[in-house]
Formats: structure tokens, sequence, C-alpha cells
């Protein structure tokens, strides 16, 4: 079972909105073959694991890290229960049950009818930790709001761009991939029109796993057609309190509040009927303002880069520093560091 939880890893950020899941064939005390769900779309871990084991599929155990699943309403794959049957699987052991309401229990009971013995609960713990968010989701109502962290970066003076607006880049590069990492294991990552308009940014993982939702916040619908927003890699969502079109967007009309723009109480509420369990929101800095002074923000990732943007028009002309010292003061991180070199003639 331990190898079956360690190939489902192998899809962590890929595979979402399914979960993770590793399937492991034994016969006569000998492995005969493996698999797991390597991404949305592509065969089952139990599929993939049968294609490779073939014939001698028949008298075998599987073990597998999750409920195989059932035929129901609208999914897109054949049901693992019913194809570890056909082949003639002996016997099935499973970590944890499956928590989709058109899954849980289903599976087992499907087995069990076709002669196959079914234990439940093997290494059920590490199960269910492998797979905590979508158990999270599964077992959340369609009405609740999304889990909300905001990602900020700011440069040591607490500047989120320069004078003209520009933002990118302020972080690192090892910075970048993390966010990217972020950005596969949520369900959308959301910005103001702001910031579309200032940096023109594609919100994909960056390669780090699966592309999530693309939300705008637009109340006037400006986004311009050529945004790279709009560019089909993934979904987008413009959240507006006009109703209009966007080609290569979906526009959904929100209720407007304060000043006319989109209320953040109703976009939530909104994502929410459309099952996105968490949203990475990603800024500008009037849109954290927003959702921390509305008390509607969950968590707080901070990035502090080691640049100095005081009145630089341009990122290019922050002062870097370097051999950066951060220390723990009470309740309090001090931050010391010497200006570079090169910065200083810079702006001398």
């Amino acid at each position: 079972m331990r190898l079956a939880l360690d190939l489902a890893a192998r899809g962590r950020r890929r595979v979402f909105p399914n979960p993770m899941a590793g399937c492991v064939l034994v016969k006569d005390g000998r492995l005969i073959a493996t698999g797991w769900h390597r991404a949305y779309g592509r065969p089952h871990a139990e599929a993939e694991a049968l294609k490779l084991a073939g014939r001698r599929a028949r008298g075998a155990a599987a073990y597998v890290s999750l409920e195989p699943c059932v035929t129901f309403p609208g999914k897109k794959t054949p049901s693992c229960a019913q194809a570890l049957a056909d082949a003639g699987v002996a016997r099935v052991l499973y970590a944890t049950q499956d928590p989709n309401p058109s899954v849980a229990g289903r599976g087992q009971k499907l087995m069990r009818s076709r002669g196959i013995g079914v234990v439940s609960g093997v290494l059920g713990r590490e199960g269910r930790a492998l797979n905590a968010d979508f158990l999270e989701r599964m077992r959340r109502p369609a009405s609740l709001k999304p889990r909300v962290i905001l990602k900020m970066a700011l440069s040591l003076d607490g500047r989120a761009a320069s004078l003209s607006g520009e933002s990118r880049w302020i972080t690192s590069p090892a910075s970048r991939r993390l966010v990217g990492r972020w950005r596969a294991e949520s369900d959308a990552v959301l910005v103001g029109i702001g910031t579309v308009l200032e940096d023109d940014p594609s919100l994909t993982a960056r390669g780090m796993g699966r592309n999530p939702v693309r939300v705008v916040l637009d109340s006037r619908l400006k986004i311009p057609r050529r945004a790279k927003v709009l560019n089909g890699e993934a979904p987008t969502w413009i959240l507006s309190a006009r109703r209009g079109r966007a080609p290569g967007a979906e526009v959904i009309a929100v209720a407007a509040g304060r000043g006319g723009r989109v209320d953040l109480e109703e976009a939530l509420t909104e994502l929410g009927r459309r099952r996105i369990r968490s949203v990475l929101v990603e800024g500008g800095p009037q849109v954290w303002a927003a959702f921390l002074k509305g008390g509607l923000a969950d968590e707080v990732r901070v990035f502090f880069a080691p640049k100095l943007l005081g009145g630089a028009c341009r990122m290019k002309q922050a002062l870097s520093l370097k051999d950066m010292r951060p220390q723990r003061v009470g309740a309090d991180f001090l931050f010391q560091g010497s200006i570079a070199a090169a910065t200083t003639r810079t702006h001398r």
C-alpha cells in the first residue's frame, strides 16, 4: 500500500479536480504491475496497472490508494471497480473511501457483488493525508465560499510597485517557481483588472502542474482583447458589474458594491457555486486591501524582496541589497543588508 500511495503522489498538482491515486497489482507474492493517475483526463491508476498486467491480473490482489470509482452521470472515464472485476482480480485493498457522493461505497459494493474480497482502511491515515484537499472539497457544501489565500510580493520598504505602477518582477525566479506550485494547488487564481492592464500576466502554473481557473475582477469590463489571460491556456472567468462579452473568457455578472466595483462577498459566493474551493488572490494592492478590509482572507503569504523601491519610476531602478540577514526581534522581523555597489553607481 505504501508503494501505491507513493505512486499516487506523483500526480500532485496535475490531476485536479480528481484525487491522486495509485495502484499496485501483486500475485503469488510478486509485483506484476503498477499505475498511477498521471493527469486530469488521463486513465486512472487501476486502468494503467491492468493494461500493463494483461492476463496476469486474474487472481491478483490490487492495492489502491482510494476506493475504485464507478460510473455516474457526467463521468468521463470508465468504472475502475468494473474494470478490476472484469479482469478477474481476486482481492482489492484500498486506503480510503471516495468521499464523492456519486462514488462513496458504491465501488466496494460493486466489487463484492462480483465475488471480489474487499478490505478498506489499509493505511487509511496516510491515504487521507495524501488527498486532504480533495476530501475537504467533496465534504464542503457547494454553497460554501472558497478558502482565500492572499499572496503579496513587497519590497523591503513596503512597496508593491514602482511609481509608474510596474510590479514585475519584484521577486526572484525561485519565488516565482514557488508561486507556480501554489497556483497548481489552487482551484483558481484571482487578480484585479489593474494588474492585467499594468503587468499582463498569464496566471498559469508556469509548468509546475495543472493551470488553475483564472479570475479577473473587472467591474467595467475594460480587459484588452489581447490580454494573456485570454490566451486559452486555462479557463478564464471575468467577474464584472456589467454584462457583456470577452473573447476567450466567460463574463459573469456579479452585483456591484461601493463605487460600482464588484462586491467581493457576492464574487466569492459565485465562485463557491461553481465548486471553487480555494482561491489564490495575487493582487494588486487595492484588491488585497479590499479582501483584508472585508475580513475575507483566510491566509496571507508575503514575499519581501531585497529591494528598496522608494521613488523609483521603473523596477530596474530599484536599489538592490546584498548579504541580507533576517532576525526575529520579539514579534517583529529585522532585515539587515548592504546596498549593492553596482546599484549605488547607477543612482548617483
